[in-house]
């Protein structure tokens, strides 16, 4: 069973940057990747970003590509982040860290996005973001 932390978030103004982390544990010896994913109100739960388990891929929603980078800690290795720079007023939702199944395929382009590649999930953040 992998457990799943996340921290950071809270509310800040257009323009503001947040960080927020996220660390896995519970699989001792294997470094998971990892994705981010929120959701507004009345709306689904969509993707945001995702980072490889090396480190070597990354994958970002449109919506965020440019802005909100998402990067692993180098000591702690099941420990990510995602930087989140340029808030805008859309960018408002709970904010969500997720991790695939270890035993699980590799992230790819064509999954990265799905919701139903990640088994294990964060409690979720609230981030608002006002003018």
């Amino acid at each position: 069973q992998v457990q799943v932390v996340e921290s950071g978030g809270g509310s800040v103004q257009a323009g503001d940057s947040l960080r927020r982390s996220c660390a896995a544990s519970g699989r001792p010896g294997s470094i998971l990747s990892m994705g981010w994913f929120r959701q507004a109100p009345g709306k689904e739960r969509a993707f945001v970003a995702a980072i490889s388990w090396d480190g070597a891929n990354t994958y970002y929603a449109d919506s965020v590509k440019g802005r909100f980078p998402t990067s692993r800690d180098n000591a702690a290795k099941n420990t990510v982040y995602l930087q989140m720079n340029s808030l805008k007023l859309e960018d408002t939702a709970v904010y969500y860290c997720a991790v695939p199944h270890p035993d699980g395929p590799a992230l790819t382009p064509s999954i990265v996005g799905s919701l139903h590649v990640y088994d294990y999930w964060g409690q979720g953040t609230q981030v608002t973001v006002s003018s």
